[in-house]
């Protein structure tokens, strides 16, 4: 099975996929995991997976860390779940994206 993928953001976007998909294709294992490691349980993540309530800035931020690394794991079959999916007002990342990129680009050099 294959889940939905989707570009976002206005850099050049972040490639992921919908927290609904990711506990879908998770194991159980996978899926608890998830949860554990954010405090929460399965249930409220199908509850933020459903929109049926949101995550705070926080929460999403740790979902996409999680996530990640969870797919970098998977061998392809997960992919990250961004912050912006998770939240009421996506807007809110933007100015941490900012930053994180002019950071990003003076490193570089």
């Amino acid at each position: 099975m294959q889940g939905i993928f989707f570009k976002i953001g206005s850099n050049g976007g972040v490639w992921g996929m919908e927290l609904g998909d990711f506990l879908r294709i998770a194991t159980k294992r996978e899926r608890a995991e998830l949860a554990s490691v954010c405090n929460n349980s399965v249930s409220y993540l199908y509850q933020l997976a459903g929109k049926h309530r949101h995550a705070s800035a926080l929460l999403a931020i740790r979902i996409e860390q999680v996530s990640r690394g969870m797919a970098a794991e998977s061998g392809g079959r997960l992919q990250t779940v961004p912050r912006e999916t998770l939240v009421r007002h996506p807007e809110i990342f933007s100015s941490v994206d900012a930053i994180l990129n002019a950071e990003y680009e003076s490193m570089r050099g």
